[in-house]
């Protein structure tokens, strides 16, 4: 017998945007570029390690784009990908919901 897929692809965007910082991320890249020191400043309760790994899980799931700038000082910057930007409308939806 197959098995049938039952997920719902809202189901799973939810999944992966869920957490304690990912939507604050999104949130704050939806305005303008990020960079990590900001964030931890930004972002309540955030920590190096949490703080990373939620833009690492962001950046390789394609909502976020990493950008060494090689200016001195030498920093990162994230910005929404276009796979980030098309889910816009989706976290203004949900924001009129709340």
């Amino acid at each position: 017998m197959q098995k049938v897929e039952t997920s719902c692809p809202a189901e799973e965007l939810l999944k992966r945007l869920s957490g304690k910082l990912k939507p604050q991320i999104f949130q704050l890249a939806m305005h303008s570029p990020l960079r990590f020191n900001t964030l931890l400043r930004e972002i309540e309760g955030a920590n190096k390690q949490s703080l990373s790994l939620a833009l690492k899980e962001l950046t390789d799931d394609g909502y976020l784009t990493k950008e060494v700038i090689k200016v001195k000082p030498l920093h990162i910057e994230y910005t929404l990908s276009e796979h980030g930007k098309a889910l816009i409308p989706v976290f203004q939806q949900l924001e009129r919901l709340h």
